[in-house]
């Protein structure tokens, strides 16, 4: 992923002065230490430092940090108009939660549910477990290279990254890199998230072969568990879509995903526009090739997905079979930080590699002592998952806030059958 540098970027945070109590509950989650204030005075985000993962927001007793980007009104004037083709990019993690909004059951999987009221709402749908599956061959085949270059001793065809090779998918571990690591960023897997491939991909070849539109014309949302995905879509080096165009003559420009709706967001406008969910006609999508993944894609939404979903191409790739046991336990589970190890015989030499691997999730209690771990030359790792929140995207900052107590691990637990 190109263009990582410390910018000028703004946060999605702040907080509500009318309603914060000082209580400190937001400092005790915040990884990045970006809340000011005392402890019985009113606080603030220092923006500067805010990492956007609105742990802090879902975290809170008292509800005073709040998601500044509201767009649902926005997005339902698109719905509404004949101006644009409006395709909503869905990610793993709301499926297992928007229903929760709507009375069901906290973990409820709704895929067919959601695709219905999507439809009777008047998205399109790329579903980003699609280019999840891309994000696995990008970085599969990248840390592939990288194996065969530096663990197999093979001449490399191009510049690669050293290793450990860290993911790349999640916007507010890319944003803490950046601030607080910047000397790991040539670590990171040059594969953009799952998200802005859909972006990009919505904006050429969907606009060209699925919809037959203007490419101009298409209004990508990105729905999400997640604040800081609207950090990322902000990021103004995302615009390949529009690239694309120009060398095709086609003038124009703007970005790959054009606003993003978190599960919250999402339930308002179903809300907003009487859809009811519950009862809202099933719907599978079968005839729309975007709409088409593997379990590998969607497993991401979880601690550990990002990696073993990579891992299952690495393994096949260099060995020519696939792994023994496709559901690899060492790397499932919540706890804070999982180690494994993977031995694989180089079907092209024979040579036999065994590759390192550790995923963490939860950066303001596990990460630190990794990255100091890499940054000082002594880390065993080849790879390296992380993800900004504890148990990963479902518990993002964008996911339902229940107050009766409901919490993501009893979330975790309904859907993902390894937590």
């Amino acid at each position: 992923m190109k263009g990582f540098q410390k910018r000028e970027l703004t946060s999605i945070i702040e907080i509500d002065r009318k309603a914060c109590k000082g209580c400190d509950s937001c400092k005790s989650f915040c990884p990045a230490d970006a809340i000011e204030g005392k402890y019985g005075a009113v606080h603030k985000v220092d923006s500067e430092r805010c990492v956007s993962c609105g742990q802090c927001l879902i975290n809170c007793p008292f509800g005073a940090p709040k998601d500044t980007v509201k767009v649902v009104d926005q997005v339902i004037e698109k719905l509404k108009s004949n101006e644009a083709t409006v395709v909503a990019t869905i990610a793993p993690a709301v499926r297992v939660a928007i229903g929760e909004e709507f009375g069901m059951e906290p973990g409820s999987l709704v895929t067919e549910k959601l695709y219905g009221a999507m439809k009777q709402a008047g998205f399109k749908v790329l579903d980003t477990n699609f280019t999840a599956d891309q994000t696995i061959m990008e970085e599969g085949m990248e840390l592939i290279g990288k194996i065969r270059h530096y663990a197999l001793g093979e001449p490399a065809e191009h510049h690669m990254g050293p290793l450990p090779q860290f993911t790349s998918c999640c916007p507010a571990w890319i944003r803490y890199a950046e601030l607080y690591y910047p000397d790991l960023l040539p670590n990171m897997s040059s594969a953009k998230s799952p998200m802005m491939m859909a972006g990009a991909l919505g904006k050429t070849y969907g606009a060209k072969e699925i919809w037959k539109v203007n490419p101009a014309k298409v209004f990508m949302v990105g729905v999400m568990p997640c604040t800081a995905k609207k950090f990322e879509a902000s990021r103004p080096e995302f615009t390949s879509a529009a690239q694309y165009w120009q060398t095709q003559g086609q003038a124009g420009s703007y970005p790959d995903i054009d606003v993003i709706l978190t599960t919250r967001d999402l339930a308002r406008l179903f809300k907003k526009l009487s859809i009811d969910f519950k009862t809202v006609p099933e719907f599978t999508d079968q005839d729309n090739p975007l709409a088409q993944y593997s379990g590998a894609g969607t497993i991401f939404a979880n601690t550990g997905g990002v990696m073993e979903a990579a891992l299952r191409t690495a393994y096949f790739v260099i060995t020519g079979k696939e792994l023994d046991v496709l559901q690899f336990a060492p790397v499932r589970g919540l706890k804070g930080v999982k180690e494994a190890s993977v031995t694989m015989r180089d079907a092209k030499t024979g040579q036999e590699v065994t590759l390192k691997l550790a995923v963490a999730h939860g950066i303001k209690e596990n990460v630190k002592p990794l990255l100091d771990e890499v940054k000082a030359g002594k880390s065993p790792y080849h790879f390296i998952e992380v993800m900004n929140c504890p148990g990963g995207c479902v518990n993002g900052g964008g996911q339902p806030i229940n107050p009766m107590g409901t919490s993501w691990l009893d979330k975790a637990k309904a859907v993902l059958p390894w937590s």
